[in-house]
């Protein structure tokens, strides 16, 4: 692996993956926070992208949280300055322009436990768990984001308390997608990209793009917004032929446009 702390490929089906290697727990300092970032804003830009899968290269962990031995340097002022580059990493992550899959290996806390909250599809090793520890090394920070993901009452929890969970119970909450042995993890997530990479790209990115926007909308407004969807999507050929295999009983062939 090279110096940088992600590294993405995209293959032939337009299936990008993400490598996390910072070891030896993928601690993020802002330059961390900088380039997740600007890795994600460089696969918006690639429009042979289809599906992305977000993995750690190290054996334990998939991301642990900020780098204490730089919060030990800050001091209001300079946290403040921090913050916005913090902010647009998480936000990269969430608007990125296809569905992203969380292929959690282990340890995910803290900003790591956030960035798997941005994504759309979570599968999870059984070693896997989570966790805020902020309240417990000196912080705070992470409960607005991790609210959109679990119920109000365990966003409590997990902020007073600081206590690590199992990827397990979070399965039963229906946020993860699947829980698997570590040795499946890869191959799991590698068969969910695959399964969404053969959908129409243009059906998944205005599904994608729809979802954002009307997660925080009233039921209304979201409804006459995801309906102006649909009615866009079936201007393109690949809805009349996702309709027209389906009554063919064949797989469909998508060209994009």
């Amino acid at each position: 692996m090279s110096e940088r702390f992600c590294q993405y490929t995209i293959d032939a089906q337009g299936i990008g993956v993400v490598t996390f290697h910072r070891p030896p727990v993928n601690a993020m300092t802002v330059r961390e926070y900088e380039e997740v970032g600007r890795t994600f804003r460089e696969l918006a830009s690639r429009e042979q992208l289809r599906v992305v899968i977000l993995r750690s290269a190290l054996p334990r962990v998939f991301l642990a949280g900020r780098d204490i031995h730089e919060f030990l340097e800050l001091d209001p002022e300079k946290a403040a300055q921090r913050a916005p580059v913090v902010r647009e990493c998480f936000w990269a992550v969430y608007e990125c322009p296809v569905p992203t899959i969380a292929a959690v290996n282990g340890a995910a806390l803290g900003a790591g436990m956030l960035l798997v909250s941005m994504c759309d599809l979570v599968i999870a090793a059984e070693t896997a768990f989570f966790g805020l520890p902020e309240i417990n090394v000196g912080s705070l920070g992470g409960a607005k984001h991790l609210a959109r993901w679990v119920p109000q009452p365990m966003v409590r929890r997990l902020m007073f308390t600081g206590e690590r969970i199992a990827a397990a119970e979070l399965q039963r909450l229906g946020v993860i997608d699947q829980v698997v042995p570590l040795e499946q993890l890869e191959a799991a997530a590698r068969q969910r990209a695959e399964e969404l990479a053969a959908k129409s790209p243009v059906a998944l990115r205005l599904a994608k793009e729809v979802l954002n926007r009307i997660e925080f909308l009233d039921l209304r407004s979201g409804y006459e917004l995801e309906q102006s969807y649909t009615a866009r999507l079936m201007g393109y050929e690949d809805s009349k032929e996702a309709a027209r295999a389906f009554l063919e009983k064949r797989q469909p062939v998508f060209r994009g446009r």
